[in-house]
């Protein structure tokens, strides 16, 4: 990989695109340090704190944005929400998949996902701090009792010129850099925090020069995370070739086909989509119950039973809450409870689920042998049409299988370890498949850019 992008930058063309795409991921980063007017910070990240599930999520995806309260806290995140959300559309409604078969209806798709971008961050930045009334830093409230409008207008004002800037900043990598602009400033946000990490555990070891255990925990953590990283590579490189054949046809004085070739289908061809959905349906509860106060026997349950991080049993009160809650009021904890079995079990079968669901909307088999056959092609030992749908029907749900198991297992397995040594999310499933997949993708795009110049260069 760091050859491909030494012999790119030897290329004028591909070195220009490649320095305009780190000016713009510079000037984004820029961008994650100035804050919105009017807002407390301490206030605000001792708020957050307590939201361990979404603010974790957010600051993972915002590059610590969201945890800082700047112009880009939202973050790229309601653009993706709009766009999974335009997806699902454009499966159910039949008006929406004409336009996506059309260039003007796929240019329309566009412009209304990036206006429900912007609305989304609009919505989500007035929830968030309304939500979390005056902990959040923002006096809302004035004397004489009525709300401050134009407090709220500016918050959302910033917060949703942010995501538009940011859906800017994306457009412009993939037009004129070296492409996957979304992907990358998402990318650009992970490895950010990648500084954080290593300094927490060398502040850890500067504290205990002489713990043993210290060391242990840093030389497994980083053991893990490189066995995660090359896991990853290794199935995202995994593709099952299927053998096509073409027959032979005379068109005019000239033959035509009679060639083998292969369809390729990748052993996890959903990415991380399946993982990100079940994500946030098992987070989505604790997010609604954050907004309300500590406390009650449904919160109790699902702390018990269905919470992801640790949690903090209070014997005099009988409750369950996060540890930074209970160090911050001073409550008196006697014990911690961990992500139970249920909780596991749970998310397990919702990636699997999930990952049948995109798959269905993403692959269809059907019209996949009915190109087959349009154009001459058969799968040998297979009869065309109908079977060939079937079989390959057949294939990608064996390939959705094992592509959900591998998501569901580095999901759980991996986590579960990171956290008994004491680390955060930030080096996740989630993160580490985007971080990966995004330089895999990157990689290829610039090879793929600079066999196209040798071409060029030999036909010249």
């Amino acid at each position: 990989m760091f050859s491909t992008f030494v012999n790119a930058f030897k290329i004028k063309d591909l070195r220009k695109k490649i320095l305009y795409t780190v000016l713009l991921i510079v000037v984004y980063r820029l961008g994650s340090a100035i804050p919105i007017p009017g807002v407390n910070l301490v206030a605000w990240q001792q708020a957050t704190s307590q939201m361990s599930a979404m603010s974790d999520f957010m600051s993972i995806m915002s590059g610590s944005a969201f945890s800082q309260f700047t112009i880009f806290a939202m973050g790229i995140s309601p653009y993706i929400t709009a766009s999974i959300i335009l997806q699902l559309l454009t499966i159910a409604i039949p008006a929406l998949e004409r336009m996506s078969k059309e260039e003007d209806g796929r240019q329309k798709i566009e412009r209304i996902t990036r206006y429900a971008g912007v609305g989304l961050a609009v919505v989500q930045a007035i929830g968030i701090v309304v939500s979390f009334g005056s902990a959040s830093g923002v006096e809302l409230v004035s004397r004489a009792g009525g709300l401050y409008v134009l407090r709220l207008i500016i918050i959302a004002i910033c917060a949703a010129a942010g995501t538009a800037f940011l859906m800017w900043l994306g457009e412009r990598i993939t037009e004129k850099g070296i492409g996957n602009g979304i992907s990358m400033l998402i990318f650009a946000s992970i490895v950010s925090r990648v500084p954080d990490f290593f300094k927490q555990r060398i502040s850890a070891i500067a504290a205990a020069p002489g713990e043993v255990m210290t060391w242990v925990k840093l030389l497994l953590t980083i053991a893990v995370i490189l066995a995660l990283i090359a896991f990853v590579v290794y199935i995202d490189k995994a593709v099952r070739k299927i053998p096509v054949q073409y027959a032979k046809r005379v068109v005019g004085r000239k033959m035509y086909g009679g060639q083998n070739t292969h369809l390729p289908m990748k052993a996890n061809a959903n990415g991380v989509l399946p993982l990100i959905f079940a994500m946030t349906i098992m987070q989505f509860p604790e997010m609604i119950m954050q907004f309300f106060k500590q406390g009650g026997g449904f919160m109790n349950f699902w702390y018990r039973w269905m919470v992801s991080s640790p949690r903090v049993w209070d014997a005099a009160s009988g409750t369950y809450a996060a540890t930074s809650v209970m160090k911050a009021t001073n409550i008196n904890y006697v014990g911690i409870q961990y992500a139970p079995f249920v909780y596991y079990l749970i998310y397990f079968l919702l990636i699997i689920a999930f990952g049948y669901f995109y798959t269905s909307i993403t692959f269809n088999p059907v019209e996949m042998s009915k190109n087959l056959q349009q154009n001459g092609g058969f799968i040998p030992g297979i009869r065309p049409g109908k079977p060939t749908g079937e079989y390959l029907g057949k294939i990608s749900n064996r390939l959705t299988l094992f592509g959900s198991l591998f998501l569901a297992v580095i999901a759980i397995v991996p986590t579960i370890i990171l956290n008994m040594m004491g680390v955060t999310n930030m080096f996740g499933a989630t993160s580490v498949l985007i971080m990966v997949s995004v330089a895999l993708e990157t990689t290829e795009q610039l090879e793929s850019q600079m066999l196209m110049r040798h071409y060029k260069g030999f036909l010249n």
